[in-house]
C-alpha cells in the first residue's frame, strides 16, 4: 500500500503494474469473485468496504479519505462493472473515455441522442460522486458493445475531477475525444454528394 504522498504514476513500460486492472490475471482477465468484491463498493464511501481493501493502492495508515483513494475507488467499481461477464480484458491503454463513448455511439446499439445525453450528464457533473453515478450507466452500455477503456487514464481524470482548476481540462479532453472525427462518415457522404 502507498500513501497519498506517493500517488501512483502512470505506468511507463518498465514499471510493474500498479492498479488492479493493470495486474496480470489468470486467463487474461480478473476472477469473478474479485470483481464481485469490487462491485460492492458502488454507491459506498471509499475505504469502507472491507472486501475492497486488498485491491487499493492508495490506502493510507491514518485511514484518511484522500482524492487518490476516491478516484481509485470509483475506477475500481467502474472497472468491475465493465469487466463483469466479459471474455477479454476491458482495460486497454490509450482508449480515453470520450473515444470509448464515441465508439459506443457509433455502434448504434443505443440511440445517438441517448448516448449524447448520458455522456453530457457525466461530463457536466459537479462532484465526483455524481460523475461516478453517470459513468456507471455509461460503463454498463460499454459492456454491452463490448468497448474497452483505459482505466489508468480514467483514474487520473477522476483525480483531476476533484480539483476545480483541472476539471475543465478533463472535460475538454473528453469532449475532443468524443466529437473530433465523430461524424466523418456523414460529413464525407455529404461533401461527395454536394
Amino acid at each position: 500500500m502507498t500513501t497519498e504522498a506517493s500517488t501512483p504514476a502512470p505506468n511507463s513500460g518498465g514499471m510493474p503494474p500498479r492498479f488492479f486492472w493493470e495486474r496480470p490475471h489468470a486467463g487474461g482477465r480478473p476472477d469473478g469473485a474479485d470483481l464481485a468484491a469490487l462491485r460492492r463498493g458502488a454507491g459506498r464511501d471509499p475505504g469502507t468496504v472491507p472486501q475492497m481493501w486488498r485491491y487499493y493502492t492508495t490506502l493510507n495508515k491514518e485511514g484518511q479519505e484522500t482524492p487518490g483513494l476516491r478516484a481509485e475507488h470509483a475506477a475500481l467499481v467502474l472497472f468491475a462493472m465493465h469487466q463483469q461477464s466479459q471474455t477479454r480484458l476491458m482495460h486497454a491503454v490509450g482508449v480515453g473515455l470520450g473515444a470509448a463513448v464515441r465508439c459506443l455511439r457509433e455502434s448504434e446499439k443505443f440511440s445517438a441522442d441517448a448516448v449524447d445525453r448520458r455522456f453530457e450528464a457525466a461530463a457536466t457533473a459537479t462532484s465526483l460522486s455524481e460523475a461516478s453515478y453517470h459513468l456507471r450507466g455509461l460503463v454498463r452500455q460499454l459492456r454491452g458493445v463490448p468497448q474497452t477503456l483505459d482505466y489508468t487514464r480514467l483514474y487520473w481524470d477522476l483525480l483531476s475531477w476533484q480539483d476545480p482548476d483541472r476539471i475543465g481540462q478533463v472535460r475538454r479532453r473528453w469532449g475532443s475525444q468524443y466529437f473530433l472525427g465523430r461524424d466523418q462518415k456523414t460529413d464525407t457522404a455529404v461533401s461527395t454528394t454536394s
